[in-house]
């Protein structure tokens, strides 16, 4: 990682989506390290970078494969590094040359990494595509700056008298932040805090209960400081934060990261006001859409029915590494079946299914 650096940043220069960025990466490895091997495909042409494919080997159902780095613990969309499609063929036929099973866990449907993995992977690999969740847009134009004229007559209605119950406890005010390094640690202590304060505290993979992800938000959070992206935004009531959200402008887009609020003003619903505001602030600085990712849920059902489907790709190459990791699978998607029509451990299911296997 410290060799390409330099070069890694240079693609970053180019915007697009936060997990493709070098901070991202880097701060997943270092976040997360359990029992796995990091190994890093990098295609260049002399000094200059042209794509990666951030890796880790590590053991699935028994058997190792190759992994996007920070998929399985931060669940948002990941996909490859590549300039051009020439990069790509190259890194995809790297992948299909390794002999190795590979999990691509969440990618954009519509990637065109999908196709090529396909292409480097014919008479090499058994690959299946499987759906994943989806998660929610809004592709922004001019009339944004007004978001709630978007909203339907009663969530129209319900924001304007979720502010005025806030207004009874002090002024309403927002603040979006592009912080400097001297800056960041205490708007990320308070973003956890007022995460903790909420239904998300109770959540085991809040920030603030989980130290691996505490320490891959403040790792990349400093990089995205460093490169300016880095967006923090509050809503105070009177001189308390009710609301926070922590997220990235890159590529013509504003990317939500981590989104918040303290459930004492619950019935102020602070963070739909900040929802509004930060919407509005994107719309002004002509951004593309506002991406919500993670998954869809009611809280961004008023504001847009828009969303980026999602697939896992699951790669067996054809010899005994690929056969083991496709036989595992079979067996453990046969016990997650026994479980769900059993309501217990499906244990025996299990041990059907692997002597059946």
């Amino acid at each position: 990682m410290d060799l390409l650096e330099a070069s890694w940043l240079a693609l970053d220069a180019r915007g697009g989506c936060p997990s493709a960025h070098f901070g991202w990466t880097r701060a997943c490895l270092t976040a997360f390290p359990e029992d796995a091997t990091v190994e890093i495909i990098a295609a260049a042409r002399g000094n200059q970078l042209l794509g990666v494919a951030p890796l880790v080997r590590k053991r699935l159902h028994g058997v190792h494969r190759l992994f996007l780095a920070g998929v399985s613990q931060l669940h948002e969309p990941m996909d490859l590094v590549w300039t051009d499609v020439v990069t790509l063929g190259r890194l995809t036929g790297a992948l299909a040359r390794s002999g190795s099973p590979l999990v691509i866990e969440r990618m954009p449907a519509d990637s065109p990494v999908l196709e090529a993995i396909r292409r480097a992977s014919r008479r090499r690999a058994l690959i299946v595509v499987r759906a994943e969740a989806a998660y929610p847009y809004v592709p922004l134009d001019e009339s944004w700056v007004e978001p709630q004229q978007h909203l339907n007559a009663f969530c129209r209605s319900l924001l304007r008298r979720a502010r005025l119950k806030a207004e009874q406890f002090g002024p309403v005010t927002t603040e979006i932040h592009t912080p400097g390094l001297h800056e960041l640690p205490g708007l990320l202590d308070t973003a956890f805090q007022v995460e903790a304060k909420g239904w998300k505290g109770t959540e085991a993979s809040a920030p603030a209960h989980d130290p691996h992800r505490a320490v891959f938000y403040r790792q990349y959070a400093q990089a995205a400081c460093v490169a300016g992206t880095l967006r923090i935004a509050l809503l105070r009531i009177g001189d308390r934060v009710a609301a926070v959200q922590v997220a990235i402008e890159s590529g013509g887009a504003y990317w939500l990261l981590m989104a918040g609020d303290d459930d004492r003003f619950a019935a102020c619903s602070p963070g739909q006001l900040l929802l509004r505001e930060t919407i509005r602030y994107a719309a002004e600085a002509n951004l593309r859409s506002y991406e919500f990712w993670g998954r869809r849920d009611p809280w961004t059902e008023a504001w847009t029915a828009h969303e980026r489907r999602c697939v896992s790709v699951w790669a067996y190459p054809f010899g005994l590494r690929g056969l083991a990791a496709l036989v595992a699978d079979a067996v453990a998607a046969r016990c997650r079946k026994g479980r769900k029509s059993e309501g217990g451990d499906g244990s025996q299911a299990c041990r059907m299914a692997r002597a059946r296997t």
